[in-house]
């Protein structure tokens, strides 16, 4: 069964985004195993905001490489091209999805989703790319999350600009 991968970058205070939904404070000045994480996926879920935030728009998805992309939406109608639109009834839709023949599966955002995801254990795997800064306030990776969640960590990695790179999966 493919794996379900929340990849996200996260500020030291475990925010995703600043107050104003900036995330001007994340590194982009090496690959901080992104490639590697790319050769792992061939298809990417994300959030309504997300979506129109980053991969909507024309040429928004082209600093990724190609795959299949799921949009999660109740309010949309409509998305680009070859991407697939999911409403209703998530989690039958999502474990449909793992089933499937194929590649791990990036969970890209947004925190709507995530929290949903992971109030309905799908999510399989947390690669958090802790950033070394404080915003004080934003967007919380994890919200709404009612019960204790244990996990290993499976690998850690920092980096010389103060990146830490931290693997976990659920026990």
């Amino acid at each position: 069964m493919r794996k379900l991968i929340l990849g996200v970058a996260v500020s030291l205070d475990s925010y995703i985004e600043g107050p104003n939904g900036e995330y001007d404070w994340c590194f982009t000045d090496q690959d901080y195993g992104l490639n590697e994480f790319y050769t792992r996926i061939d298809t990417v879920f994300v959030g309504r905001k997300s979506y129109e935030m980053s991969f909507g728009i024309e040429g928004g998805a082209d600093a990724f490489p190609k795959m299949k992309e799921y949009v999660f939406s109740n309010t949309l109608t409509s998305v680009k091209e070859g991407t697939m639109l999911i409403s209703g009834d998530i989690k039958t839709a999502v474990e449909k999805i793992k089933q499937e023949e194929g590649k791990d599966i990036w969970l890209f955002g947004g925190a709507s989703l995530t929290s949903t995801l992971m109030q309905l254990h799908l999510v399989d795997e947390l690669w958090l790319s802790v950033h070394p800064i404080i915003l004080g306030q934003g967007k919380p990776l994890f919200q709404d999350i009612k019960e204790r969640t244990n996990l290993q960590l499976v690998e850690s990695k920092v980096y010389d600009t103060g990146l830490v790179s931290l693997k976990y999966i659920f026990v």
